[in-house]
């Protein structure tokens, strides 16, 4: 069967013949709103609370569970970074240089409800995008043979690392760290133990979820109890409005925002099919772009519209491409993403050029979810922000954090009832909080642990056809092409730090 766009009817179809499924859809949306208006909670930390809940579940409620509150969580971040100017996620860290300050003029109200507006319209955009693109990639995918898959995965080791942390070198290193901790276990061909120190528990391998709970959860934990130590951290909200225009959206609003919202989902899509740069690169290049284009720019950061406008909708862009590699590829292009992958691989379903053909009517399902996902987080922050946000600045973070912790090695153990396990994500919030400390980067680290097996397999097929000969990778053109993207983008991140290397060489 080939897929096609027209598909999504099926899926809404499917979707609402699982009541679960629609369930979560609310829940994520809720879940997702809540987590990402709490700043300094990730939406990839409360993705690995939630995860080893989606192994008890059908695939689909599960999968729909962890999609949903991705887009509802890259939305939530909005709300903290316009009334208490702390942004919940990075996402939103360009929203708040002129969310805050409508905050602080009494417009909080127009201020969420833009940022609702351009966050929907931005997120609809990007899942079209997907909705009619995948399928069409995945078919020229099932052409690929392992010497491509491999040049694949080596390319997004490179770009991964290369891109998604300030130091390349750093984003490399996190990036072999993550695939050295794959490594350990059994040889899946030879049966040998690697790296296993003669503990058995390590034989097969590390689990994921310990790995993701330690590296998000409980280095996060660690990072908040640092930054707030000694002092109690207390938000307050913004002022109230002094007239109905100061909390609505009105027409002349939309018309000053539309044209920012469609460029800036263009900016999110198109940086949401590149592996490692996702909704933190995208706020900041739309924000970037339209100060650059705007008519009086220097209004910009004391309360523009525009500027609240254009990184949210470019943010939320972001979420339907990323999924666009790891559906026709197998390769997550963020973190999110990569923990979908888990949930995939732990219910049979392998993820590849051939998911549309294998399980289409989960897929089509999914992006139904997604879409339906979308009106619900828009209905949740339009009438309900404001409850959000008063409910966070009344909770203190000795409360929040601890909670989280807990409940973190709750879901730990819940997984194989090991608190071999729960030592495991310890370990791993350490190594996660020394990262984050001196500049590593966790989001390469976790996304390369997960693809390593298939890069792994994907060598050591190539080298079974080829009679262990090293140069089938150069006798494939479009192995050749990976490569190329790989060490352009190596090349293109290193160039600037040569020049500031000598650039200092001179001085």
């Amino acid at each position: 069967m080939t897929a096609n766009p027209l598909d999504i009817f099926a899926g809404f179809a499917t979707l609402g013949a699982d009541p679960l499924a629609l369930a979560m859809v609310l829940a994520g949306a809720l879940f997702g709103v809540i987590v990402g208006a709490i700043p300094g909670l990730t939406t990839a930390a409360a993705i690995a609370i939630v995860l080893p809940i989606t192994f008890y579940m059908e695939p689909l409620a599960g999968l729909v569970l962890l999609y949903v509150i991705g887009k509802a969580g890259r939305y939530g971040g909005s709300i903290a970074a316009i009334l208490f100017n702390t942004p919940g996620t990075s996402a939103a860290a360009a929203t708040q240089i002129d969310g805050h300050p409508l905050a602080l003029q009494g417009k909080a109200g127009k201020a969420i409800k833009v940022g609702t507006f351009a966050s929907a319209c931005g997120d609809f955009f990007g899942d079209m995008l997907l909705i009619c693109f995948s399928a069409l990639i995945a078919s020229w995918t099932l052409r690929l043979g392992p010497p491509e898959y491999f040049a694949i995965y080596l390319m997004a080791f490179v770009v991964i690392g290369s891109v998604v942390s300030d130091s390349v070198l750093k984003g490399l290193m996190s990036a072999v760290f993550g695939i050295l901790i794959a490594l350990i276990g059994l040889d899946f061909i030879s049966g040998a133990n690697r790296m296993t120190f003669g503990v058995t528990n390590l034989m097969s391998g590390l689990n994921l979820v310990p790995v993701l709970i330690g590296v998000f959860v409980v280095s996060e934990v660690l990072v908040q109890a640092e930054t707030h130590a000694g002092a109690g951290r207390r938000l307050t909200m913004a002022p109230l409005p002094k007239s109905k225009a100061d909390r609505s959206l009105e027409r002349e609003d939309v018309r000053r925002i539309a044209p920012v919202i469609f460029r800036s989902s263009i900016y999110g899509s198109v940086i949401g099919m590149l592996p490692g740069l996702g909704s933190a690169v995208a706020c900041f290049v739309a924000y970037g772009e339209e100060k650059r284009r705007a008519k009086r720019p220097e209004l910009w950061g004391k309360g523009a519209i525009e500027g609240v406008a254009a990184p949210e909708a470019a943010n939320n862009a972001v979420s339907g491409p990323a999924m666009i590699p790891l559906l026709t590829l197998g390769i997550p292009g963020s973190t999110v993403g990569a923990m979908m992958m888990g949930v995939f691989l732990i219910h049979g379903i392998q993820v590849g050029p051939s998911i549309f053909t294998r399980s289409g009517e989960i897929i089509y399902a999914l992006f139904a979810a997604g879409l339906l996902g979308i009106a619900c987080y828009a209905i949740i922050g339009w009438n309900l922000s404001g409850l959000v946000g008063r409910m966070i600045a009344v909770l203190p973070p000795r409360l929040i954090y601890p909670s989280v912790l807990m409940i973190g090695f709750l879901a730990t153990y819940s997984v194989r009832n090991s608190l071999f396990d729960v030592g495991v994500s310890i370990v791993f919030g350490l190594v996660g909080y020394f990262m984050r400390r001196y500049g590593f980067s966790a989001a390469a680290f976790v996304i390369s642990f997960i693809l390593a097996p298939g890069a792994e397999q994907a060598l050591r097929q190539s080298l079974r056809m080829s009679g262990d000969d090293l140069g089938v990778f150069f006798t494939r053109p479009v192995a050749l092409v990976f490569f190329g993207i790989g060490l352009f983008a190596l090349l293109a991140r290193s160039v600037p730090w040569g020049r500031i290397l000598r650039r200092e060489s001179k001085a």
